[in-house]
């Protein structure tokens, strides 16, 4: 699972990217390639789960992101700026909105809801025009040959073609499993999620009237967005210590670093949520698709326990912190014995029971 990061030229992206992968770009040849990493998904659950329980060891969960290309004429002119998105499975856009007279703006000025809507028209085109030659292979192949597998799909094509000269993207548009299969090796971009982080100064990051200027639209377009500022989280990074951290972010009145927020938006985007195992020798945090079973979740951590499955039990992080142990939580009736249609969620903390 992958998320790919894209942006105009200057806006931020590789700075973010650097800060949340620990990788360090220098090869300028690589501006021009997609750049893989790992990124440790920020919770704060999971550093209060870890000061409780004092484990030997602690593993956070990780996600796939790729800095894809800048969004330049020449990359979109060439196209493989297109397919290099196609390829992830979800998209995390990053805006600039911030001022600075030594970094230049390719538009001549900043205008960070001008940037978003022309790369959104570059989405939509893309695949308005896959659409468009792929209805003329079509008409060209129903002509020769009667075929109603074909005649199916051009009657969906004709659909997505009309709702992308709407310039909506093809996401908002409910497809039925049979019409998502039939699409589902193409490669559509506006399908995917996608998250906008808009790269503000350190003293716009809690202005919301900036943020109000994005939510109307991305609200109608089935986009998240937040405000994020690269500058603000290169220092937070530099800092040694987690409480040095903390009382960074309490000088500037954050609860959390806005990259723990884009890293949950982007699990958001790729239908992923968080679940923990807790002790003495391991607290682990784990990913798994929204709506998955106890047995599935199982099988994330090994698949003999999944295999072997027997019961989960269950108990939830609010009410663990509230309680402030598991032994509270069982006197307190809240530690829960769960079978295979129980629907894990995010923040459950599970402890499986299984026999191979």
């Amino acid at each position: 699972m992958k998320v790919g990061i894209i942006g105009l030229p200057q806006t931020g992206k590789k700075t973010l990217f650097q800060i949340l992968t620990g990788n360090e770009i220098i090869d300028p040849a690589k501006a021009f390639k997609p750049v893989p990493g790992t990124a440790d998904i920020l919770d704060s659950r999971f550093n209060i789960l870890k000061d409780m329980y004092q484990p030997k060891k602690d593993v956070r969960a990780r996600i796939d992101l790729v800095l894809l290309p800048k969004m330049e004429a020449e990359t979109i002119a060439k196209g493989g700026i297109f397919r290099d998105i196609a390829d992830m499975d979800a998209i995390c856009h990053v805006i600039r909105s911030f001022e600075d007279d030594a970094i230049y703006h390719e538009e001549g000025s900043v205008d960070a809801l001008r940037d978003f809507q022309m790369v959104n028209s570059e989405l939509i085109m893309h695949d308005q025009i896959f659409v468009e030659k792929r209805i003329e292979r079509l008409e060209a192949m129903v002509k020769k040959i009667k075929d109603e597998e074909q005649q199916k799909e051009l009657v969906l094509m004709n659909r997505l073609k009309e709702h992308l000269e709407l310039e909506l993207p093809l996401r908002l548009l409910g497809l039925s499993p049979d019409e998502a299969k039939i699409i589902r090796s193409y490669p559509f971009i506006t399908l995917k999620k996608l998250v906008i982080a808009v790269n503000v100064s350190e003293d716009d990051l809690g202005n919301e009237s900036l943020l109000a200027g994005f939510k109307e639209s991305c609200d109608r377009l089935a986009i998240e967005v937040m405000l994020v500022s690269a500058k603000v989280e290169a220092e937070i990074a530099m800092l040694d210590s987690e409480e040095e951290k903390v009382e960074f972010l309490e000088d500037l009145g954050i609860t959390a670093t806005t990259l723990e927020t884009l890293t949950r938006l982007c699990l958001k985007s790729l239908n992923l949520i968080c679940f923990f195992t807790v002790g003495e020798d391991e607290v682990r945090q784990w990913l798994v698709r929204e709506n998955s079973k106890a047995p599935v979740a199982a099988g994330v951590i090994h698949s003999d326990l999944q295999r072997g499955f027997i019961r989960a039990e269950v108990f939830k992080y609010d009410e663990l912190i509230d309680l402030g142990s598991e032994a509270e939580l069982k006197k307190n009736g809240s530690f829960y014995v769960e079978g295979k249609d129980y629907i894990v969620k995010d923040g459950d903390i599970l402890n499986i029971r299984f026999s191979v």
